[in-house]
């Protein structure tokens, strides 16, 4: 079988990530112009799904990650070289742009600009200490599924289920408190076309050290005996 060309698991990368941006944060825009028709549940959902069929989809060209915390996984469980960890960071982080971008040209305007694009924001009292917990924490469970799913030789064939519905379970279990993005491109999207950056950190330590202790964890656990 011929090699794969380098570009095509980055423009996949790409790709995933832009739907993750323009359905789950869309699906926060919605809700605003709706005035809370959409839901939590709705926005979760959207956000599960979009992970759920890229992954499918796209699974077999690039691995799926959709995410910096999920490669940050790969890299600390030795499964990825740091230049193409850094890579699919790039590709991830433009694809999130693209999103934000394409929200900012598709969505009303009011209703866009009302949900801040749909960037990930401290809510009901959350401090930015508890924020990066559960982020972490939320990136913990994503990349332990992942790997439980996508990469262990004996892992269920799911597609993008359990991993979709990862990304629904923490929306539900903490969106209100952080937006649960769990996910540096799902902030940085559209916090760079909305021009808001309020505590962006926590959306880069968090899930990036949740990220990173799941793959190294997992890989050591449980990874080496099954090879």
């Amino acid at each position: 079988m011929a090699q794969q060309a380098a570009w095509k698991p980055l423009l996949a990368e790409l790709l995933g990530t832009f739907t993750l941006i323009f359905a789950g944060a869309g699906a926060i825009i919605a809700n605003e112009a709706t005035r809370g028709g959409v839901g939590l549940l709705g926005i979760a959902l959207a956000h599960g799904l979009a992970i759920g069929v890229m992954v499918s989809a796209l699974g077999a060209v690039s691995g799926g990650h959709f995410n910096p915390a999920v490669t940050c996984g790969f890299l600390a469980a030795g499964r990825m070289k740091l230049g193409r960890a850094i890579a699919y960071a790039v590709a991830q982080l433009l694809g999130a742009t693209l999103g934000g971008l394409a929200l900012w040209a598709g969505f009303p305007h009011a209703a866009a600009s009302a949900a801040h694009l749909g960037v990930p924001a401290l809510g009901g009292g959350t401090s930015a200490a508890a924020g990066l917990l559960l982020e972490a924490v939320g990136a913990f469970f994503l990349v332990t599924v992942v790997f439980g799913t996508a990469v262990h030789p004996q892992a269920p064939r799911l597609g993008g289920l359990a991993i979709g519905l990862t990304i629904t379970m923490d929306i539900l279990a903490f969106g209100p408190l952080t937006g649960a993005a769990v996910n540096p491109a799902r902030a940085f999207g559209p916090a760079l076309a909305a021009g808001e950056w309020a505590n962006q950190f926590v959306y880069w330590i968090g899930p990036l050290a949740g990220g990173a202790v799941a793959g190294w964890l997992y890989s050591g656990a449980y990874l080496g005996e099954a090879r």
